[in-house]
């Protein structure tokens, strides 16, 4: 009788810290955005925070479905390679990595002929605290996976 208890609640123990990715609460499915939608609330995020006027509104949006395209094309270029199942060499990578800093300085030229110099400084700020935040967030995908 006290092996059973002992069992039953050993197998009770282990079945309440059981956790199903799936019931999670604290993480709740996304719902996916079209390129469109992502740059549209991006567009709207930098209107209110750099306070953009109309024609800087439109320029914003045609780099930002400039960067879009560009960012699809990368990804189903990548995604091909991945489905070939060939690791790509140490030069394959570098150039990528070139590519990939060459579109951000591209990118950051473009909107400093964009803004004016306080929306410019204001809006590097923000670039550096999204770069903070996933920094943080990887730092913490990490050690949960340890």
């Amino acid at each position: 009788m006290k092996k059973l208890f002992i069992a039953a609640m050993l197998f009770i123990g282990i079945a309440s810290f059981a956790q199903d990715a799936d019931q999670n609460p604290s993480r709740e499915p996304r719902e996916r955005m079209t390129p469109e939608q992502r740059n549209e609330k991006q567009l709207k995020k930098l209107t209110t925070e750099l306070n953009l006027d109309a024609s800087q509104q439109a320029q914003v949006k045609q780099l930002l479905a400039d960067r879009s395209a560009k960012a699809e094309k990368f990804r189903e270029a990548r995604k091909d390679k991945k489905d070939s199942s060939t690791k790509p060499t140490a030069e394959e990578k570098a150039a990528f990595k070139k590519q990939m800093e060459d579109e951000v300085a591209a990118n950051d030229a473009k909107m400093k002929s964009i803004l004016k110099a306080d929306q410019y400084t204001k809006w590097k700020a923000l670039q550096e605290e999204k770069k903070d935040k996933a920094r943080e967030k990887m730092s913490e995908h990490r050690k949960d996976k340890i």
